[in-house]
């Protein structure tokens, strides 16, 4: 593994959801331990990195324990808002899946590990069969863009790659309301044609495709 590939101490933020690549995350920071790790973050340009609860609460209890999965996904900071003291606003971008080697917890909380990067999604093109999919979020996408939506609070981020299996598939796993278990394990899948035919079966059962 080479050094650009791997990133060490990267802080952690466990959440409650799946962050993709690609995807916007809007985050409201109250907990000490997150204000002032995306106050360097954002000063520093550096990510942190977004993994999926699995035991505990995304705002820390007395005498609770977190435990959260080993693959998670690098989120750089967009936008930064700090209404009042002790609030932190933020919209964050998904960007590169990781796998942790390694994690500690700090003295107030925080989360660091050491972490690899996992490859990309390669670009595959969107299969005849599968048109249909890239076709329905074409049109969810113009919806929301006819909504009196400020740009900053769109669920959904351009460039719009309907011609991509990873890109499409990635977001209708943000739009659609499935488990986060579900959601980690097709983050995870490596073949994005793959994730796209999962992804195609759950909207032909909920009867948004044909």
């Amino acid at each position: 593994m080479t050094p650009a590939l791997t990133l060490q101490s990267l802080p952690l933020f466990p959440l409650g959801t799946v962050l993709f690549p690609g995807g916007v995350l809007p985050l409201r920071i109250f907990e000490v331990r997150y204000l002032d790790m995306i106050g360097r973050c954002h000063k520093a340009g550096a990510p942190f990195g977004v993994v999926l609860l699995t035991q505990g609460s995304e705002v820390r209890q007395p005498g609770g324990s977190e435990a959260f999965c080993p693959v998670g996904t690098l989120a750089t900071i967009g936008e930064l808002e700090t209404p009042r003291p002790g609030l932190m606003m933020i919209r964050a971008t998904g960007t590169q899946r990781f796998r942790i080697t390694a994690r500690d917890q700090l003295r107030h909380g925080l989360w660091i590990a050491d972490v690899e990067r996992l490859a990309p999604d390669l670009v595959v093109p969107i299969p005849d069969d599968l048109k249909n999919v890239a076709a329905a979020l074409g049109k969810v996408i113009h919806s929301l863009e006819l909504k009196p939506t400020p740009h900053g609070q769109m669920p959904l981020q351009g460039p719009w790659r309907l011609d991509d299996c990873g890109w499409v598939a990635n977001r209708w796993c943000e739009l659609l309301p499935l488990p986060a278990q579900l959601k980690q394990r097709l983050m995870e899948l490596d073949n994005p044609l793959v994730r796209l035919e999962l992804v195609s079966d759950v909207l032909a059962r909920t009867g948004i495709t044909g």
